[in-house]
């Protein structure tokens, strides 16, 4: 067996022979961000059981406490996302939670309104027909702005359960013309340096028509708030075959794509591990956005380097902590493989209108065994070769399965 810095040797080589730069795919490496969810450290699930987990956290300090060590074992985690009222302190002082946060090593990261939990929501929240629970939803979205100023936090996160059930229910365009009104009026609310993100999904909960169903809408909506509205692609809010690295493509091209929330799917959202399902799709996502990162076109490069990478997954069978990591460790494989693409040679070949030399060098990159590669820049990161081995030898599951024990909820940073 070779060992591991001879194997990371022999790749740089390769990599070398091939025209690329190994010392500059290190540094993109070591400046790769991925935003943990604070949900997702809890016992979250399916939409038909959460399965209660030995040491799940229950107050948002202790999700806190769990991003950190997954930041501390990947080194390039340093933001967690929460969801408003899951998170919400007893006294309600987000300044400390951010403090918290830092004196941990973290930032907080977006924040995420919940416009689908209460009763009130049964027919829209946003779009509501009633303008009272209208004004409800918009309520909670501008308090959500406030907390991003209070926290920090750059990225207000809007997800929508809403939509009809049966045709004649209500007017479709009346509630775009609502939902539009709506971001309008949250719009002017988000603080300095912050950004809207309008994140779309095909179907469910709602089964005859969605109000933000598709990546063109929320595209849509974007163009009509301003330049602080950009769109999130969540991987799992796709139709069966659709083509998601074509969606970010364009929408790097245009400077609206805003985040990403990374899961993978089989059939309808089923959140598992990002790449678990597909890992040459999250590949070729992480391809368009590598080549969007050395682009010359202004516009295509500033948006890729500024796009909100972060999770989104409900680890309902396996365990939080660990789950987490591997989620990371295949969007840092992902992302080093697209970084292993030798791009002006493939550039020639599609100009030459090489097809299948072209597809050859795209799949033989995604072939790259990057592991020795990666295990090199988290040892020159001062941080341990392998995150998972890392984390099982440290004892910190059997300790938070001792002192937490199994909890069926969880909520509140206190």
């Amino acid at each position: 067996m070779i060992k591991q810095h001879e194997s990371y040797a022999l790749l740089a080589e390769q990599l070398a022979a091939n025209g690329l730069d190994v010392d500059t795919i290190k540094e993109r490496l070591r400046k790769q961000k991925i935003e943990t969810a604070s949900w997702a450290y809890a016992n979250s699930g399916t939409r038909f059981k959460a399965f209660a987990w030995p040491g799940a956290a229950v107050t948002t300090a202790e999700k806190i406490e769990d991003a950190a060590l997954v930041n501390k074992l990947t080194g390039i985690c340093p933001t967690v996302a929460i969801h408003i009222p899951w998170d919400r302190p007893a006294d309600n002082d987000f300044a400390a939670m951010r403090q918290f946060a830092a004196e941990r090593g973290l930032r907080i990261g977006a924040v995420n309104p919940n416009l689908f939990q209460d009763d009130a929501y049964k027919l829209g929240s946003l779009e509501n027909p009633d303008p009272g629970i209208r004004e409800q939803a918009l309520d909670h979205c501008i308090e959500c702005c406030a907390i991003m100023g209070t926290t920090g936090s750059t990225g207000l996160s809007v997800w929508l359960a809403d939509g009809t059930n049966y045709a004649g229910q209500d007017s479709l365009r009346g509630r775009k013309q609502r939902l539009q009104a709506s971001l309008e009026a949250i719009y002017p609310h988000l603080p300095d340096g912050g950004r809207m993100l309008l994140e779309y999904k095909f179907f469910e909960p709602a089964f005859y028509s969605t109000d933000i169903p598709d990546w063109g809408t929320a595209y849509a909506m974007a163009l009509k708030l301003g330049d602080k509205a950009q769109v999130l692609v969540d991987l799992g809010h796709h139709a069966q075959g659709v083509n998601i690295e074509q969606i970010v493509a364009f929408l790097v091209d245009e400077g609206r794509l805003g985040g990403f929330h990374f899961n993978n799917r089989k059939y309808a959202d089923d959140d598992l591990i990002v790449g678990s399902t597909n890992p040459y799709e999250l590949f070729l996502i992480y391809n368009e956005l590598a080549e969007a990162e050395e682009s010359s076109n202004a516009t295509a490069r500033n948006c890729a380097h500024n796009v909100a990478y972060g999770l989104d997954q409900c680890h309902n069978l396996e365990g939080k902590i660990a789950a987490t990591l591997y989620s990371v460790i295949n969007c840092q494989e992902a992302y080093a493989k697209a970084l292993c693409v030798p791009r002006a040679r493939l550039a020639e070949l599609q100009q030459d209108g090489a097809v299948l030399a072209a597809h050859a060098l795209l799949t033989d990159a995604f072939r790259v065994d990057v592991r020795p590669l990666l295990a090199q820049v988290r040892h020159e990161m001062g941080i341990a070769p392998d995150p998972i081995a890392e984390y099982w030898a440290s004892g910190y599951e059997d300790k938070i399965r001792s002192e937490r024990g199994i909890a069926d909820a969880s909520g509140g940073f206190q």
